[in-house]
């Protein structure tokens, strides 16, 4: 066994904080390191070039300076861009954040599953290619949204969301309206970690109930299966949050649970 590892998460935002949560649980003792790239933000609106220009020389500034065990990009526009240059320049492992659109159509029964996510997202190449190798025979609708990660950012941050708001964002991924229940969709994948911070208005919102899929769980017992076992038990000071833009870290009460409860240092 090892000394406790140290962990980075980096996402666009705050929408990691969700992948966080769930990774803290699962290694409550390793040391956490998570840093949103709100300079950049929303990474949905930047090209595929933009993005590999942007992350690529940034998460070697962040290795450099936190030498991590582990990284994790907690962004689905963000892995679906990049990972292949950062595994490709970077020794550290890492565990990116993709569509889950293969446990999404194993599990549909009426085999209609939509995938919500930003617009540069349900673009890329790496999409089609999950579609492709893993539909299962099901029709998969793909709903890029302009707007749903800034709301989810602006909810959290305490500031006022309507639900017209997120039902605008939300009514495409419900097909077969007119038809069955049976033939509706009833599985939605969350492509964005961004969107399970809305989970709770997203439930009450849907014009009929569905199966929300969230990768965060999935990507915990990854970073696990990657890291040796710790020697030592947990450290509850070892946790920092940092934003690119340089601006501190707010609402560090409504932070901490993500954190596992830590004092942000």
């Amino acid at each position: 066994m090892g000394q406790n590892p140290t962990i980075l998460v980096f996402d666009s935002g705050l929408g990691g904080l969700t992948v966080l949560r769930e990774i803290v649980r699962a290694r409550p003792e390793a040391r956490y390191v998570y840093v949103a790239d709100d300079a950049f933000f929303p990474y949905g609106h930047h090209s595929e070039e933009e993005i590999i220009g942007r992350v690529v020389p940034l998460a070697g500034d962040l290795i450099t300076e936190h030498r991590p065990d582990l990284v994790v990009i907690a962004c689905n526009t963000m892995s679906v861009s990049v990972m292949g240059h950062l595994r490709a320049a970077y020794a550290v492992p890492f565990v990116g954040t993709v569509p889950a659109i293969k446990p999404a159509c194993l599990s549909s029964r009426t085999k209609r599953v939509s995938v919500l996510g930003t617009k540069a997202t349900v673009k890329r190449e790496y999409t089609q290619a999950l579609i492709r190798d893993f539909a299962q025979g099901c029709e998969v609708t793909l709903v890029g949204s302009a707007e749903l990660a800034a709301l989810a950012e602006t909810a959290l941050s305490g500031g006022v969301v309507s639900d017209e708001a997120i039902l605008a964002e939300l009514v495409p991924c419900f097909v077969g309206a007119s038809e069955e229940p049976e033939r509706r969709t009833d599985t939605i994948v969350l492509a964005c970690t961004h969107y399970p911070l809305l989970l709770d208005r997203l439930n009450r919102l849907a014009p009929w109930p569905v199966a929300w899929i969230d990768p965060a769980p999935a990507i915990a017992r990854r970073v696990t299966s990657l890291l040796p076992e710790s020697r030592d038990g947990p450290n509850e000071a070892e946790a920092r949050m940092i934003f690119t833009s340089g601006r501190p870290p707010r609402m560090s009460k409504a932070l901490m649970p993500f954190f596992g409860g830590r004092v942000l240092a």
